[in-house]
């Protein structure tokens, strides 16, 4: 990886998580919340549909008028795709821990899948906002290259892309199940 992808790919990496980790606490909060009250839950796994309907990069126009700052306004757009499957599929998990006699394993897996789906929407919305806005960054470099001709940089920065995915994915399920497992086998003792 020569020294300006380097830097493109962390810059992409920044940018993926100034959005996620937040998106990640909040929503795995108001999940659980909504999730443990039945009321609640049966109110929000509509209404929430609206705002996890919207295509996230559709949203950039206008957190660029809003905010007026590059970087607050992208982070922001990041935050915005991915809080909205984990709460709902955190507060599903919860829903469903719950009717099962709160088993824990259940919660996991769902709030896990929850994260996976979230860093997948996240990441997606990372590399079309940098190939829109930001002048760095793996998606950045992909449309520049694509202006200036310069294809093998183009699948150079796909394969990053794409392994830079896959091993976030493989990191949340293999953490997932490892909890998982932590979980069922402190059940047995007890």
């Amino acid at each position: 990886m020569d020294h300006s992808i380097f830097l493109d790919f962390l810059s992409s990496l920044k940018l993926l998580f100034v959005g996620y980790i937040p998106a990640v606490i909040l929503g795995i909060i108001l999940g659980s919340f909504i999730g443990m009250n039945p009321l609640v839950y049966q109110i929000c796994k509509r209404t929430l549909q609206i705002p996890y309907s919207i295509p996230p990069i559709a949203l950039l126009p206008l957190a660029l008028i809003l905010f007026r700052e590059l970087e607050v306004a992208t982070s922001l757009v990041v935050f915005f795709s991915a809080i909205w499957p984990i709460i709902l599929n955190t507060a599903q998990g919860m829903r469903k821990s719950r009717i099962q006699g709160n088993n824990i394993r259940v919660a996991i897996n769902h709030i896990f899948s929850a994260l996976r789906t979230g860093i997948w929407t996240a990441w997606f919305t990372v590399i079309a906002t940098e190939m829109l806005t930001v002048g760095k960054g793996l998606g950045f470099l992909i449309w520049n290259s694509y202006k200036s001709g310069n294809y093998n940089v183009i699948i150079e920065s796909l394969i990053y892309i794409g392994i830079i995915g896959f091993l976030l994915d493989q990191l949340l399920d293999i953490t997932g199940n490892i909890l998982s497992q932590f979980i069922s086998e402190e059940r047995k003792e007890i």
